[in-house]
């Protein structure tokens, strides 16, 4: 198990400061450096890992400090240093805690969590010889077994940092399932719970009275060969816990965008700007900040990118500004058919805010005439304001819209794709010759609006 301590400073921590953070431990232990330098690790006598440190990333949106700690933090333009301690030795959350308080104390900065400052050296004391050399020495893993990677966050709010990022592509690159282990109070971020999408990914929830059950689909679990898997009833059936049942309802809503784009692929191209657009219609202003690095929106920057990444896929996240809870992931593709973005923006809405159903079909219409829109699918849910997950279930998404654009009105036949035999009736957009295609499914409150959804889609498939 390891423990998370993370330093937020005004000013990037220098070669000198990051020198005295690490001297927290004493002269008698050794520093070594992993991922090509981006990872600095204090390190015991034998050489085993006691604290890896990530290099300093500067948060320069507002407010995503606090969003991604789940806590109130610094607002401003922050360097976030993050330090994870290896609990398999006593003094290892110490050392990060003295670390990180250290770099605080030089910097005028704070420290996640506050408990956890110091600037006491702490001595190692543990006789790591007796200690088990663990299985991996990935900073982000705590267990690793042939079929899993087990990672244990204890924080209220995971977030998808780089770390997880890194441990799930080193899973997803070696077969493994990668399982997120977390207490019951813990939440994760939206980016968060696309990655772990697709079993057998797992998020495991450790409940202190229901032991543990996966946070999404509220299966119960047990350990069983060296992973996480469902307890089955005597007809191998999983069962849900009791822990993983509704609440009530607290009267917020989010408001769900699935968006997909096509575009030639052609030298000019510039990628972000349907999401941009949607930004745009839905909160008054474009993306805030974008990438895992909290970089200021872009869409020059972000096709630069791409572009590098190319013929790769490039997967990325952006943020809204803090007055309204705005997040979405994008990934980009490069297809035969051209360049393709396939984007999700959820919103969100407290109990005595409307969400903007008005803007959607004049959003639809700039997105079909300006932007390559192929589809967007429109839906309204009970859930958290604040976009985060909770480990509970929450209620589906109901749709409120669907809009087609040209060239799928084309594939399906205009005819066809204008006249459903039972509704709903759809309105047209952009050009007389071409329109794209709007169809109101209704208000995000009545779930008939499935069935709805469920003809219509029916019909435009049939060949």
């Amino acid at each position: 198990m390891t423990k998370d301590v993370i330093a937020l400073t005004p000013k990037m921590p220098d070669l000198n400061t990051l020198l005295a953070g690490l001297y927290a431990g004493g002269p008698d232990l050794g520093v070594n450096t992993t991922a090509d330098g981006a990872v600095v690790q204090l390190c015991a006598p034998d050489g085993r890992p006691l604290v890896s440190v990530e290099a300093p990333i500067l948060v320069q949106v507002p407010g995503e400090a606090t969003r991604l700690l789940g806590c109130a933090a610094p607002d401003g333009p922050v360097w976030w240093t993050e330090a994870r301690a290896s609990t398999a030795v006593a003094e290892a959350g110490r050392l990060a805690g003295s670390f990180a308080g250290r770099l605080a104390t030089v910097l005028g900065g704070t420290v996640w969590p506050p408990e956890a400052a110091s600037t006491d050296v702490v001595p190692l004391t543990t006789d790591v010889s007796a200690v088990p050399v663990p299985a991996t020495a990935a900073p982000a893993v705590d267990v690793l077994t042939t079929s899993t990677a087990v990672v244990i966050q204890d924080r209220p709010l995971v977030p998808l940092t780089s770390w997880l990022t890194d441990a799930l592509r080193t899973a997803t690159t070696a077969d493994r399932a990668l399982q997120i282990v977390t207490p019951s109070t813990t939440r994760l971020t939206l980016p968060t719970r696309t990655a772990l999408h697709g079993l057998p990914n797992r998020w495991v929830v450790q409940h202190p009275e229901h032991g543990y059950y996966d946070g999404l689909s509220g299966a119960v679990l047990h350990w069983k060969n060296g992973t996480f898997t469902p307890v089955g009833d005597e007809n191998g059936t999983a069962q849900p816990a009791e822990a993983f049942k509704a609440v009530e309802d607290s009267g917020e809503r989010q408001l769900l965008l699935a968006l997909r784009t096509r575009h030639p692929a052609d030298a000019d191209l510039v990628l972000g700007r349907a999401l941009e657009t949607a930004f745009q219609h839905l909160t008054d202003a474009p993306p805030a900040g974008w990438s895992t690095a909290e970089l200021p929106w872009s869409t020059r920057e972000l096709t630069d990118l791409a572009r590098a990444r190319a013929p790769q896929p490039t997967w990325l996240t952006a943020v809204g500004h803090p007055d309204r809870p705005a997040l979405a992931t994008m990934r980009i593709l490069r297809t035969p058919a051209g360049v393709e973005e396939d984007i999700t923006l959820a919103l969100g809405y407290g109990e005595d805010e409307s969400p903007p159903l008005d803007a959607i079909e004049p959003l639809a219409a700039a997105l079909s005439g300006e932007h390559g829109l192929a589809t967007l699918l429109t839906s309204l849910r009970t859930a958290r304001r604040d976009l985060t997950v909770p480990p509970h279930l929450e209620a589906p998404p109901i749709p409120v819209a669907l809009t087609l654009g040209q060239d799928e009105i084309r594939s399906i036949g205009r005819s066809r794709a204008e006249h459903p035999p039972l509704g709903p009736t759809p309105t047209r957009l952009g050009q007389t010759a071409e329109p794209a295609l709007h169809y109101p499914l209704g208000d995000g409150n009545d779930s008939q609006s499935w069935i709805t959804f469920q003809h219509l889609t029916q019909h435009l498939k049939r060949v």
